[in-house]
């Protein structure tokens, strides 16, 4: 048993670098960001998996060994438990004034020791038998069923985390306004499924954002601008004549589907662009995820055009909801709810790369190969836009209008069949800690002797009561009652 709780604890020390580092189940992109921001530091730690921890062979070595450990400890245990069950109570001693708690009393005329013993201590759930002038009796096996139960608790624990994991599935999706997310494989914009998932045992279903609220703190004058709350009401539908039932999804409060559990994990802004070539065709229009960078929802997003004429376009651009001039001349936020939006972008053109077979990363621009023909280190200065404006390009590739704002919301979808048996064996471990821990496993005896009767107990465990359990059985004795 000292080796599971080593192991134990091991396990739990093995976790703690998958809170630490981003992991590529959970977060892909900020496993990305972290090696983008520490190009010497990050492949070390990818060569311990420790973007991997939870499957990682070292924490699946201790996760193997610690079930075998368990189990090897467990089932033996519980065989020696169950004959301890079927077996009588141990026999009295010849010498019962050996024992750790001992008292010696004369008897009252007319009562028989023996007899009033076994009637008390049958009342208070002793295992009682009687073996000529003494009795012997035997409480407290719930304590080591509680042991037993934990222990077995845990490797049930063990059990459904694995195979709830091995079918497991965890998706990411952003959802501008209006959008709709269907529950399949091409919905998700990322996904990690576990070792035995199944596609086809996705839940019909489909979620449509209909429009995403934020409330923030107008009345604290030194928290002006805190979000207090965030709403993402949706339409849910589970086939196509569904008419479809509206729902609300908050933090900590997700949407709970047969199948699948949507959270809500973050939110945005999403700008409603219109880019136009030059001879006036549209070459990209829609709302377009904007990252937010502060508190106060500044927010960079990229623009990619691989269909404009004459040439490929990309363009970095900022969202400010609520602008504010500098007075170095660059623009910032003051506050995160739409008051006066405004953006600016840096334009580049060349080969965007899109063709090229690599797979690319939406929220990034390569400008590596690009020649930067609008922004602060170009001929032409960046173009900003207000809400509704239109602006000409450089050098005749077109224009770009800021059309309108949308919010965006970044849902989580998983769904793990085990979470219900870890939760009750969870609560089985729970239940058998507390009976183990406050269940007193005791032998008492009772003997008669020719001058009285003498009492006694002994306690497997360090017990501070047995003294006065023998004192209170020996009054109780003398007084004929239970």
């Amino acid at each position: 048993m000292k080796t599971a709780l080593i192991l134990l604890l091991l396990l739990a020390a093995a976790a703690v670098p998958g809170s630490i580092y981003p992991q590529r189940s959970a977060d892909p992109n900020g496993v990305a960001q972290f090696f983008d921001n520490n190009p010497e530091l990050a492949p070390v730690l990818d060569f311990f998996q420790l973007f991997d921890v939870y499957g990682s062979i070292w924490f699946s070595a201790i996760y193997i060994l610690l079930f075998t450990s368990l189990v090897g400890c467990v089932l033996p245990r519980t065989k020696v438990h169950y004959d301890a069950l079927r077996q009588e109570p141990v026999k009295t001693p010849t010498t019962l004034s050996r024992m750790p708690a001992y008292q010696k009393s004369t008897t009252p005329k007319g009562l028989d020791p023996v007899q009033v013993g076994t009637q008390i201590l049958r009342g208070r759930g002793y295992r009682v038998i009687k073996r000529g002038n003494s009795i012997s009796a035997e409480k407290g096996y719930m304590r080591e069923t509680g042991n037993l139960v934990f222990h077995l608790s845990l490797v049930g624990v063990l059990i459904a985390v694995g195979v709830g994991g091995g079918y497991s599935f965890s998706g990411q999706r952003v959802l501008a306004e209006g959008d709709t997310f269907v529950n399949n494989l091409a919905g998700f914009d990322s996904l990690s499924p576990g070792l035995f998932f199944n596609p086809e045992t996705l839940t019909p279903l489909s979620v449509t954002l209909d429009k995403f609220e934020v409330d923030y703190d107008f009345t604290n004058k030194t928290n002006i601008g805190a979000p207090l709350d965030f709403r993402a009401t949706v339409t849910r539908k589970t086939s196509p004549e569904d008419p479809g039932e509206t729902s609300v999804i908050q933090v900590n409060a997700p949407l709970d589907e047969p199948g699948a559990s949507l959270y809500l994990t973050g939110h945005g802004y999403a700008p409603e662009i219109t880019v136009r070539d030059a001879n006036g065709d549209i070459s990209y229009s829609g709302a377009t995820i904007f990252l937010p960078q502060d508190n106060n929802m500044t927010s960079i997003g990229i623009i990619k055009v691989p269909d404009n004429q004459p040439e490929q376009i990309g363009i970095v651009a900022f969202f400010y909801p609520t602008a504010a001039e500098l007075s170095t001349g660059a623009y910032t936020s003051m506050f995160p709810g739409i008051v006066n939006p405004l953006i600016s972008m840096n334009v580049y053109t060349g080969d965007l790369g899109l063709d090229s077979g690599q797979s690319l990363n939406v929220y990034a621009l390569d400008t590596e190969r690009l020649t930067q023909v609008a922004g602060r280190d170009a001929p032409t200065p960046g173009i900003v836009l207000e809400l509704g404006q239109t602006k000409d390009l450089p050098n005749g590739l077109g224009t770009v209008t800021f059309d309108g704002i949308k919010r965006f919301a970044s849902l989580d979808i998983a769904h793990n069949p085990g979470q219900f048996w870890v939760l009750l064996f969870s609560l089985l471990a729970l239940a058998g800690v507390i009976v183990g821990l406050i269940t007193p496993r005791r032998r008492v005896w009772v003997k008669s002797t020719a001058s009285g009767f003498e009492v006694a107990a002994l306690s497997k465990r360090e017990d501070p009561r047995i003294e006065e359990v023998v004192r209170e059985l020996t009054q109780e004795i003398k007084k004929g009652s239970k």
